[in-house]
């Protein structure tokens, strides 16, 4: 990778206001050039709200629709990662992270999991994204996740085994409560997640948490940076929107890769075969080694 200033913009998107959102999305990626950043990274579905519901076919956009012009426009200065509903082949609706680059959609990401537990009901509104792809950005191989896909260890993992050097993680994620002269629960919990994360992988980790309330439910925040070795290299406040500017170093890379060689000694025949072994016991598939041993015998 080569180094890169990345500006994390944490914003309150407007419920279902596409335009007003669009319009923040450019006063803050002007504000992010005027600080020298190469890159402006945005919330999970940045561009619409989250508790969308019934507006989701409302909002959601095909990745080459005219009105993300200004958007591709604004990349031709700065790079931009932001979230979208995006409307697929078929009119299957996904919760999609594009990054944006000279006027174009480099890469777009489809949310994997889709979380229907607690106060979540995204399983209800969107259709589950089915692939995990690094990709080339200008400033070295990359990958993009979306919340709940950080909570399943694979997803960075396979980031990380295709080459991926830095993570983009958008997120949506609630407040879950403070105690009394400690930080908002939600944020220390999603800041031990990606040093863990970043040291297990050994990979820059940039996350990206909104601000602000809808329909009761308030988020918290909290968008940081963590370095390969697991420390933050940067972070934004809790509850308030802010742009914070992080440098991402090449060497702190190679340093870290050096040091912990995990990636190079891992056993990725081990691995396949382990999973196919799980894969038949949850599902109950007939055993292939048995197959064969008995067409041998007939």
């Amino acid at each position: 990778m080569r180094d890169i200033r990345v500006a994390l913009g944490q914003i309150a998107p407007r419920l279902g206001d596409f335009e007003a959102n669009l319009e923040a999305h450019r006063r803050a990626a002007r504000e992010a050039v005027g600080s020298g950043s190469d890159l402006i990274v945005f919330p999970e579905l940045s561009l619409t709200g989250y508790l969308l519901a019934d507006q989701v076919p409302e909002l959601a956009l095909p990745l080459d629709d005219p009105r993300l012009e200004p958007l591709l426009e604004a990349s031709q200065e700065i790079d931009i990662v932001a979230g979208l509903v995006e409307d697929a082949p078929g009119h299957r609706f996904h919760n999609t992270a594009l990054y944006v680059s000279r006027g174009r959609v480099l890469h777009s990401h489809r949310k994997l999991h889709l979380p229907t537990y607690g106060l979540f009901q995204e399983g209800r509104e969107f259709a589950a994204g089915n692939r995990v792809r690094h990709f080339d950005s200008p400033w070295g191989p990359a990958g993009m996740l979306i919340c709940e896909d950080l909570w399943h260890m694979p997803c960075a993992w396979l980031l990380a085994q295709q080459g991926a050097e830095v993570i983009f993680v958008l997120s949506n994620g609630p407040t879950r409560g403070a105690k009394p002269g400690r930080e908002v629960t939600s944020v220390a919990v999603w800041r031990e997640l990606l040093q863990i994360t970043a040291q297990f992988q050994t990979t820059w980790m940039v996350y990206v948490n909104r601000v602000g309330c809808e329909d009761g439910l308030t988020f918290g925040g909290g968008s940081l940076v963590v370095d390969p070795f697991g420390r933050v290299a940067g972070n934004a406040p809790a509850l308030d929107e802010a742009l914070e500017v992080v440098d991402l170093k090449s060497d702190v890379l190679r340093r870290a890769r050096t040091a912990y060689p995990l990636l190079r000694d891992e056993n990725l025949e081990l691995v396949e075969r382990e999973l196919a072994r799980l894969r038949q016991l949850r599902y109950d598939l007939p055993d292939p080694a048995a197959s064969t041993k008995k067409d041998k015998v007939v």
